[in-house]
């Protein structure tokens, strides 16, 4: 019905540049090429990520990290996170740069997270060839390393917001459904990669005996991989920076615009005023993503156990480096890595297949399905313990990671084009209330590091009360199955 009304103003306004601080004429079709340029990004972000998963605790215990600091390096990014995202969001909405308003913060964001990884994974190598006194050395070598953890989680946490809306920004709204599955799909080919490359013991290979330590080819990956991805992304699909938009249009060019432009960044007050009971953005991912190892993030007196009983087969990674309980725990590590890679590869498996399920059982169904599956396979983990059904079952977290990238934006993405029509229907343009994609996105990604918050704040007291760490994956099976009820009753689906 919208359709044929959208079609009579595109002659008249298809070319308009942007009709005030958040709109923008209907952009053209992107071809394929471009949106996989654009999703490049992800694919970079991701293995950075992986590799981060599969390294940075054996780095801390490595460097001789006290445990009592365990929880400030695991908190302290998503607290920033959840304060400071939709800050960002909202700023990016507003930049007048010339290059967009998107592409300096993911600019910036991508050198904090290269930064990050060279000093998490070098920081030892670096202090040592500068440092010679054996507690200077210890001080600054933790230092430098906490540092580096912080600053890569803090720059990873924050760029998914600006990412998602450099593609809503510049795509038509068929292209923004396309780029998330693009997205999603290149997210999984990330993760799986990296943690298949965590797997392998460079100790023994040519590369590695070239580069030092497994830790330096680590690095040496993670910046190649990560610097070629974002230079292929920034160079994807141009944007038009805002100040120009601002001058050249006028409010009653606006009103030209095709009332169905569906990238046109409208200018809606708060989501409560959306009738038939919508929930807001931030609700839907209240809960979402536990992605983050559990083992990372407890408190200091239960760090111990759960290094020994969720990571590996009850090695001990205070061993000597030497000893056989030492090389148990890093073989755990790299079966925990090949667990990661599958879930990695049925995620991206799963996100090309969303696109021939959504005609079927729809974004309602495809949210349920994921958070089913997903407190199933967690429910099964935590009941029959078993080294290969965990991981034939992370094939099911997969789906997990793959809505979780894909459904809630698409979400936002259909609610701004509501917005958008009920805007045409109004006479003139109000500039009050305005809010951009930006700050949405971001109100979204800061949800993850709620979660985040209260799984490090939470679970550490759980695990003690308890007395098992199987309570971790039992209480992740129930929170999902939740969710399933949440998806279900309670988030408006737009058709």
């Amino acid at each position: 019905m919208g359709g044929s009304r959208g079609q009579a103003g595109v002659g008249a306004s298809a070319s308009l540049p942007e009709d005030g601080p958040f709109g923008s004429a209907e952009p053209s079709r992107r071809p394929r090429g471009r949106l996989i340029m654009h999703s490049l990004a992800m694919f970079g972000r991701e293995f950075c990520y992986a590799v981060e998963a599969a390294y940075v605790t054996p780095v801390l215990l490595s460097v001789g990290l006290p445990k009592s600091l365990y929880s400030t390096v695991w908190l302290l990014s998503p607290v920033l996170g959840f304060l400071l995202q939709p800050v960002v969001g909202s700023a990016s909405d507003h930049c007048r740069s010339r290059w967009g308003r998107r592409r300096p913060y993911i600019l910036t964001l991508g050198v904090m997270m290269l930064l990050g990884t060279a000093l998490y994974l070098n920081g030892d190598a670096a202090v040592s060839a500068l440092i010679a006194d054996p507690k200077k050395k210890l001080v600054w070598t933790i230092s430098v390393t906490m540092m580096g953890v912080v600053l890569f989680d803090f720059a990873a946490d924050f760029i998914d917001g600006p990412i998602k809306a450099y593609l809503f920004d510049v795509c038509s709204h068929q292209d923004k459904e396309r780029g998330l599955h693009y997205h999603a799909l290149f997210t999984g080919f990330g993760g799986a990669l990296g943690y298949l490359l965590g797997a392998i013991d460079w100790t023994h290979l040519e590369l590695g005996r070239v580069l030092g330590t497994e830790f330096q080819v680590m690095f040496f990956f993670s910046a190649l991989v990560l610097t070629l991805c974002f230079m292929v992304h920034l160079c994807s699909i141009p944007e038009a920076p805002l100040r120009d938009g601002a001058k050249n249009t006028s409010p009653q060019q606006g009103l030209q615009a095709p009332p169905l432009s569906s990238d046109r960044m409208s200018k809606y007050g708060s989501i409560e005023k959306v009738k038939n009971g919508c929930v807001t953005p931030e609700l839907v991912m209240l809960g979402e993503k536990h992605k983050n190892l559990p083992e990372q993030t407890q408190r200091a007196m239960t760090m111990k156990l759960l290094l020994k009983a969720l990571i590996v087969y009850h090695g001990n990674p205070y061993s000597a480096h030497n000893s056989t309980e030492f090389l148990t725990y890093e073989r755990g590590v790299e079966v925990g890595c090949w667990g990661l890679c599958i879930n990695s590869m049925s995620s991206s498996v799963y996100s090309y297949l969303q696109k021939a399920l959504v005609p079927y059982v729809g974004l309602k169904g495809l949210y349920f399905v994921g958070y089913l599956l997903f407190g199933l396979g967690t429910g099964f983990i935590g009941l029959f313990p078993n080294i290969y059904s965990t991981l034939a079952l992370c094939t099911l977290f997969g789906v997990m990671s793959s809505t979780l990238y894909t459904v809630p934006f698409n979400l936002i993405a259909k609610y701004h084009r509501e917005e958008e029509e009920k805007q045409q229907t109004l006479e003139g343009n109000p500039d009050g209330n305005a809010r951009g994609k930006g700050v949405d996105c971001a109100a979204l990604t800061c949800m993850v590091q709620l979660a985040q918050i209260l799984v490090g704040g939470g679970l550490g007291l759980l695990v003690n009360m308890v007395g098992s760490v199987t309570v971790v994956v039992i209480m992740a099976s129930m929170i999902a199955l939740i969710g399933c009820c949440f998806v279900a009753l309670f988030v408006r689906y737009v058709d």
